[in-house]
Formats: structure tokens, sequence, C-alpha cells
């Protein structure tokens, strides 16, 4: 390609993230998937009788997950092209964030608004991904744009 079409070509807006729909969607598939992803993997270690205690089965499950979710929602929830340097460690504290956030969701809707298990539990989820997609998106994902000197 001729350097005259690749000026041209940095002049003109790029599209970095995902639309909001399509992203919504992507981020509700992977999530759907992963958590899938995760009961068949822990329920199948546990079933193979490690000695190992099940509470720490499902952890080291969760745990080998979070770079292959993190891996999808990057390319096609959020159409990243923040570098993973940057993108990684905010997915980390985004999930921390998250464990928190359901935590406190928890409580208030158990133990303040005492609704049924099961409606709690999907106000919960629905609450916990809702900030967790925005949060995501706004930040963990976005590329840093300020700093960076443009070709005159």
């Amino acid at each position: 390609m001729s350097a005259a079409l690749q000026s041209l070509m940095r002049d003109m807006p790029s599209q970095s993230r995902a639309p909001l729909l399509d992203g919504l969607i992507g981020f509700l598939a992977i999530g759907a998937a992963g958590a899938g992803a995760f009961v068949v993997l822990s329920t199948a270690v546990i079933w193979l009788n490690t000695g190992i205690a099940e509470w720490l089965t499902n952890a080291a499950c969760y745990a080998a997950l979070i770079v292959p979710v993190y891996v999808l929602h990057r390319r096609y929830s959020f159409n990243s092209d923040a570098p993973h340097s940057q993108a990684l460690p905010r997915y980390m504290a985004v999930q921390f964030m998250a464990l928190v956030l359901a935590a406190l969701f928890s409580f208030i809707v158990h133990g303040v608004l005492a609704l049924p298990t099961v409606f709690a539990s999907i106000v919960v989820i629905a609450l916990t991904s809702g900030v967790n997609f925005m949060v995501l998106r706004s930040w963990a994902f976005a590329r840093a744009h300020w700093g960076v000197a443009v070709p005159a």
C-alpha cells in the first residue's frame, strides 16, 4: 500500500469498540458460555475425586476460565484494541469489583428486601452483569487516546 494511501487511512476515524447492542449481545453470550463451561469443568473435576476440597476446586476452575473469557470479551464483546498489558489488569480489577458488588447486592436483596431466593439471584446477576458491562466497556477495554501524538 502506498504511503499516500496509508496517510489517508490514518485520518479516518476508526471504530475501536463494538456497537453497544452487538457488544451487549456478545457480552451476554460469552458470559453464559463461560458460566456453562465453569459448571461443566468444576463438576467434571469434582467427580474425579482428586481429594481437593470442592470449594477449592471451584475456585481453581473459575480462575482457569478468567483468561479465556477475557480474550473472548476483548475480541467479540468490546472489539478492543487496548494492549493486553492495560486491559488484562483492569479486567482482573473489574472481576474483583464484581465479587464485592455481588456480595453487596446479595446482602440487599436477601437481607434488606427479603426477596425469594431464585428472584434474588436473578436480580444479583442482572445488577452485577450490568455494572460489569459498563465498566468493562468504558474502562477496562477502552483504549487511552490522550497523550498520543497525532500525525500532521
